[in-house]
């Protein structure tokens, strides 16, 4: 760790987060405090936006179905505060992390019971937060299972099962390296510039609106196809949000049904509160990278039914199998290769859209601050909901280090 990041992380917990504004008040609201389509990813507006996103653009749900929602048992002895040691080498309580992180949910389970529940910044159990990439690692489990059933061929192209990505980046990749993020494709996940591939990707989805004069695919059924490869793929790996769009276009042709389809299955058999929801691109397709919305306690639910081997209420939602494939991690020498990775998050490796400490914990980051942690040594769950100022942070860092050793504490 240099010293001027250790710096810049030690200003990050002097500074603090920023006040909110009372956004969204009066009828109608300031135009100064109004959050829309063009403002909701920026600060401050995006502290409400992220917890309110169904008012904001379109969305496809996950429906609960008719069951009675399952309780979340309460522990006899809840967590009250907890200190780690920061990367910069200080002592930093949890409280003061949370807050500095912009935290708007947390949540931490142990052997099925809940230790701690909160909430912050206007966010209340009963609303539904944005996961961002988290919904990478809920389509990758959903994805591993189809592998285990045969529905999908792990070896096949994604050209096999989507003609219209022959000649794209993805179109000669397997299947198992859209699943692993080892696609060769011309694409620069940098979130502030506007003509970055993230950039492109985010227009295409309905996250953002494109500036004037920049050229823009109309859904990601057409953003896709227009990618181009750079490099032969395999043996690396290179994170890009497309990848998980790619495959999720694979998994609708393989079987007939959309990600939302997929994901509804096990959510209705989870005992949520509450529809969870995908964000809906311009042409009304589930954005599988990047768009899931829950409640807190409905991710702690799905953390939970991991960490059961894929059990819920009696029910076996996922395959025990495709759970088990997943923990096994990917190759730790491909992880490590990657230094910006790796330095994040040192012993982990990737497979199937999940960061995976092999044989012990899988875990699902999204930008801006959004956590699920499941830790099978531990039988903790953690889920961290929050609305970071910029995608990625420097106190990211700290996060995984409080998460990683509270867990190992309790």
């Amino acid at each position: 760790m240099n010293s001027e990041f250790a710096q810049a992380l030690q200003s990050a917990y002097e500074d603090g987060a920023e006040p909110t504004p009372a956004l969204m008040q009066g009828f109608p609201p300031a135009a100064e405090h109004r959050v829309t389509w063009h403002n909701f990813m920026s600060p401050p507006h995006n502290r409400w936006a992220f917890h309110n996103l169904g008012r904001i653009r379109p969305s496809i749900s996950v429906e609960r179905g008719a069951k009675p929602s399952a309780p979340l048992a309460i522990a006899a002895k809840r967590l009250t505060d907890f200190s780690f040691t920061s990367a910069a080498g200080h002592s930093v309580s949890m409280q003061h992390h949370l807050a500095a992180s912009c935290t708007d949910g947390w949540l931490v389970m142990k052997n099925g019971a809940v230790l701690q529940e909160l909430y912050f910044n206007g966010h209340q159990a009963h609303k539904r937060h944005i996961m961002f990439s988290v919904t990478k690692s809920l389509i990758g489990v959903l994805a591993e299972a189809m592998v285990g059933s045969g529905e999908l061929n792990e070896t096949a192209l994604a050209s096999d099962y989507v003609a219209e990505l022959a000649g794209s980046a993805f179109g000669d990749a397997t299947v198992r390296q859209l699943l692993d993020m080892a696609v060769a494709i011309d694409y620069d996940e940098v979130y502030d510039d506007p003509l970055s591939g993230s950039s492109q990707f985010g227009y295409a989805c309905g996250l953002l609106p494109p500036p004037p004069g920049i050229a823009a695919s109309q859904s990601l059924y057409e953003y896709l196809p227009a990618t181009r490869k750079s490099g032969e793929h395999g043996g690396f790996f290179h994170y890009v949000t497309a990848t998980t769009e790619a495959l999720a276009w694979v998994m609708e042709r393989a079987s007939g049904r959309s990600c939302a389809e997929h994901l509804r299955k096990v959510w209705q058999g989870l005992g949520c509160e509450r529809d969870g929801f995908f964000v809906a691109d311009p042409w009304g397709r589930n954005v599988a990278g990047a768009g899931f919305n829950a409640t807190l306690r409905d991710m702690a639910r799905f953390g939970c039914m991991l960490l059961a081997k894929g059990q819920a209420q009696g029910e076996q939602l996922i395959p025990s199998t495709a759970i088990d494939s997943v923990l096994q991690g990917g190759d730790p020498a491909i992880y490590a290769a990657n230094d910006i990775f790796a330095q994040w998050s040192p012993g982990a490796t990737y497979k199937s859209q999940w960061y995976v400490y092999p044989g012990e914990a899988l875990l699902g980051v999204g930008i801006h601050g959004q956590i699920l942690y499941i830790d099978f040594a531990q039988q903790v769950v953690i889920v961290k909901q929050s609305s970071l100022p910029i995608a990625e942070s420097v106190l990211d860092i700290d996060t995984l280090r409080l998460v990683r050793s509270l867990a190992s504490h309790i």
